[in-house]
């Protein structure tokens, strides 16, 4: 077992970095891991040094999903902690970062499979490295999605092709899920937190107001209707548009120099 903790954390370049530390178990999600990870996104999300977040995983593995270890010795104890921790940890966590204001990307540098790979489709963007894959295999152990994939998951891929991922629970490689839009880039193995980060980087020294504005854009009209959408656009457009760095952006367009952004 790692002498290290379960999460680790790191800190560069305006950038945190989650990383699940439990290689030998493939970064499977205990109980703890779950609670450790909620906390440190919530931390990330109201830190204003944080101006963007990497998730990854240590080993081989992004992270397998669910410590099966863990539930089976619960389930046969009789401890309800099984059956809660959706509720308890993998709603809030995809809660937090999806409504992060500010960009989240997974580095997924292996095998990323139920609620790890959840984790991923929760994500704003997703670097993938060539030994990737992608496994949504609850219907093999009996059950249904969780971790917001239902709502993730068809709005990356499709209704059909997700579908298919969590009836057949087939995996995709990760070219196959770069060709149908899973991933936005895939690296070699070697260059996959590296070029996480230096994505994140890019984004943390950008208008991270706005990037915090276009996400609940988009969250509100994945789901709502077109007026809902409408409405929350006027109102996040106007939100944006009252912040030093569209001042700064519009100024340096004007003067023809590069802006510099302080996400105020």
């Amino acid at each position: 077992m790692s002498a290290l903790p379960a999460l680790l954390i790191d800190d560069a370049d305006g950038v945190r970095t989650l990383t699940l530390n439990r290689p030998e178990a493939f970064n499977s999600l205990t109980s703890q891991l779950k609670e450790d990870l909620l906390a440190a996104l919530r931390a990330a999300a109201s830190d204003a040094a944080v101006r963007a977040v990497v998730i990854t995983g240590a080993g081989r593995a992004f992270c397998a999903g669910q410590d099966l270890k863990e539930h089976v010795a619960l389930l046969r104890a009789n401890d309800p902690a099984p059956l809660q921790t959706v509720t308890s940890h993998y709603n809030p966590i995809i809660a937090t970062i999806t409504g992060m204001p500010k960009p989240v990307i997974a580095a997924v540098n292996g095998m990323a499979a139920g609620a790890g790979a959840s984790f991923a489709y929760a994500c704003d963007l997703r670097i993938a490295a060539t030994s990737a894959k992608f496994l949504m295999a609850f219907a093999n152990v009996g059950l249904t999605a969780d971790s917001g994939a239902s709502w993730t998951l068809p709005r990356l891929i499709g209704y059909g092709r997700a579908m298919e991922m969590m009836l057949l629970a087939a995996p995709v490689t990760a070219e196959q899920a770069l060709s149908i839009g899973m991933v936005t880039q895939v690296v070699a193995d070697d260059a996959v937190v590296s070029g996480a980060h230096e994505l994140a980087a890019r984004m943390a020294a950008g208008p991270t107001t706005a990037y915090a504005k276009i996400k609940e854009a988009l969250l509100a009209g994945a789901a709502g209707a077109l007026a809902d959408a409408l409405a929350v656009e006027a109102r996040t457009q106007a939100e944006a548009g009252a912040t030093t760095d569209h001042t700064e952006a519009v100024d340096a367009f004007v003067a023809k120099r590069t802006p510099s952004f302080t996400g105020r």
